[in-house]
């Protein structure tokens, strides 16, 4: 009998991850997909990155991961984001040549040693015990397994949306997963339903450009990938028109006929990603709304029209969208739908993303109940890399709030579950000046080579780099400037003051109107430095005093995620404990003080009480 260490079902962003760190880690793997040709499918918006987002990808990245080298390898063109914001805010967001990133990753996993790719319909999870066991599939095949991750998106009980019409289905037509969310109700857990949606897709020759302005990328300082090299010669263009009065009343006037207000619907969609007739009823004040063009690939006529997701019947969809200036004319190829989907209730979960019900089931992605290529990919590496690590009978990997994105996403959903599907934003970060886009290898790239997943040629180089934003920084803050007639001159030539006295560059650095590269003319670094590493430097130096501020907060977060709290506690033991507090506690099951803190019902009190009552045991044993 074949067992496999590590079985993956489905090949969306979070099973391609999930697969290739397990295989990659050695552990005989097994990938399942619907269907071969829709590997990697972005079935909504043809894009990578974005504030928060773009963090995951760097952070995928410095792991070791995959998204960043196959969007580096594809992209039709790359923006800098929030450019006149601070570092921690500012990221990266691509356009993808949608059949290009699949083509690219489906030859990434085929070539991937310890990796089998098939095709078929998983239909239930095998358990023996309380111990998952395998996988069966819906032609009565059946595959063992010492470990299983579920990544099945938005096909669990997938039901499509237009208008009146709906029927059973997976994105873009695919064949949805009916039977596998009743087998997981079975073993016990608790499902929600939650809806998404996606914009129509039109022909690009029937746009009207010249109605339009034109978005173009930026020349990059590095790119996803810490890996791979820049490879975007040319680019296509985005286009970003408006909707109209005229567009707000037709869909005021069919709202009855909307999917969502007509009644048909009862999933809860996403809050920071509505739907047109949810943007026109929630900001009736508002006169227009920003709708963007974005090209899907260098052979391909179709247009993602980004800000009309809908759930309207198609004539209405023609009619509506033809009132938007550029697409008076334009024929859709692919109308807007709304979808429905079962996933999990994530509080379900341990931090490692393995189920507390099921020994050895992983879940990552769509089914934790999380929207987002980006965020489905993040959990993906994380649960395969836990799952070989299980195999391997190995500590999990946990990263936490402090130190990713990655685990400020995973910590939320978790800790905090969610009412609607979740979106990782910057302001979710507590300490996002420590976490930059730019430095997710300076936090991350030691543990993706201590888990097998870095080359040891790219761990040499990121070390060799660390080495030198070290060197640079102390030269920086050691070497004086003495003002001179010559020096004067030049610092008055780029607007800043004079000097009166000698100062660190470090000192002149931290001018807001003076850049490295003004602070290197007055006087050179020995070292040839790459952009990236000076863009490192001069965040460190700028910004010293609100890193070290958020360094000494981390500290005490620290102090509470290092009390630990046994698994198996009981909560209903504990005298004064409200019962609020009881049934959070239990529900989540948080592994220290820090994690408990963070639970919606659980008060600074109730954890008070917590804290007295295990010292009070504790003293009590040593007694």
């Amino acid at each position: 009998m074949e067992i496999y260490d590590v079985i993956v079902v489905g090949t969306g962003h979070a099973g391609c991850e999930a697969a290739l760190a397990a295989a990659r880690m050695g552990c005989k793997t097994l990938l399942f997909t619907l269907n071969m040709d829709n590997i990697a499918l972005m079935p909504c918006n043809p894009s990578i990155g974005g504030p928060a987002k773009g963090h995951l990808v760097r952070e995928i990245d410095a792991l070791g991961g995959q998204m960043g080298k196959n969007i580096q390898k594809t992209a039709l063109q790359i923006r800098r984001l929030n450019t006149k914001k601070g570092p921690a805010v500012q990221a990266l967001r691509a356009q993808a040549d949608k059949k290009r990133y699949f083509a690219v990753m489906k030859y990434v996993l085929e070539n991937t040693e310890n990796l089998e790719l098939r095709q078929g319909l998983v239909d239930e999870v095998l358990v023996k015990g309380s111990q998952v066991a395998g996988v069966s599939t819906n032609t009565g095949s059946i595959y063992h397994g010492k470990t299983v991750i579920l990544c099945t998106g938005t096909y669990l009980k997938g039901r499509i949306h237009i208008g009146e019409v709906s029927f059973e289905s997976g994105p873009y037509g695919q064949f949805p997963s009916l039977r596998l969310a009743d087998n997981l109700r079975s073993l016990g857990f608790e499902m929600v339903r939650f809806k998404t949606g996606t914009p129509p897709r039109i022909d690009a020759r029937t746009i009207d450009y010249t109605k339009m302005q034109k978005q173009t990328g930026d020349r990059l300082l590095g790119g996803f990938s810490y890996e791979e090299e820049e490879s975007l010669t040319q680019e296509l263009p985005c286009w970003l028109t408006y909707t109209t009065p005229e567009t707000h009343r037709i869909i005021r006037d069919n709202l009855e006929s909307s999917s969502l207000y007509g009644g048909w619907i009862t999933g809860i969609g996403p809050r920071y990603c509505p739907s047109i007739e949810v943007k026109i009823m929630r900001f009736p004040e508002r006169e227009r709304h920003q709708i963007f063009i974005e090209p899907e690939g260098w052979k391909n006529n179709e247009m993602y029209v980004s800000g009309l997701s809908n759930s309207l019947p198609e004539d209405i969809q023609t009619i509506m969208i033809r009132t938007i200036p550029g697409l008076e004319k334009t024929h859709i190829t692919r109308f807007a739908y709304a979808i429905e989907y079962d996933c999990l209730v994530p509080t379900e979960l341990k931090l490692s993303l393995e189920t507390k019900r099921i020994d050895g089931l992983f879940t990552a992605g769509q089914i934790n109940g999380s929207s987002g290529y980006e965020e489905a990919a993040a959990q993906g590496i994380i649960a395969g890399i836990n799952a070989a690590l299980k195999v391997k009978g190995e500590a999990p990997f946990i990263l936490d709030r402090s130190e990713s994105y990655i685990g400020v996403l995973i910590d939320d959903l978790v800790t905090k579950g969610t009412e609607e599907p979740y979106r990782i934003m910057t302001s979710r970060a507590e300490y996002r000046l420590l976490l930059r886009h730019e430095n997710a290898d300076i936090r991350l790239s030691e543990k993706g080579f201590r888990l097998g997943l870095l080359s040891p040629p790219r761990y040499k180089e990121f070390c060799e780099k660390k080495v030198l934003i070290e060197e640079e920084i102390k030269r920086l803050k050691t070497s004086e400037i003495v003002p001179s007639k010559e020096i004067n001159n030049a610092l008055e030539s780029i607007g800043t003051p004079p000097l009166k006295k000698p100062i660190p560059l470090a000192e002149l650095l931290r001018r807001p109107d003076v850049d490295y590269r003004a602070v290197d003319i007055l006087l050179p670094s020995e070292f040839k430095l790459s952009a990236d590493v000076i863009h490192e430097v001069e965040t460190e130096i700028k910004y010293e005093g609100y890193i070290s501020r958020q360094l000494n907060e981390v500290e005490r977060f620290k102090r509470m995620e290092e009390r630990r709290i046994p698994y198996d506690l009981d909560y209903s033991k504990i005298p004064g404990l409200s019962s609020e507090a009881i049934e959070k506690l239990e529900k989540v099951r948080p592994i220290s003080f820090g994690q408990a803190s963070r639970i919606s019902g659980v008060s600074p009190a109730d954890i008070s009480i917590v804290m007295i009552y295990m010292e009070e045991q504790r003293k009590g044993k040593r007694g």
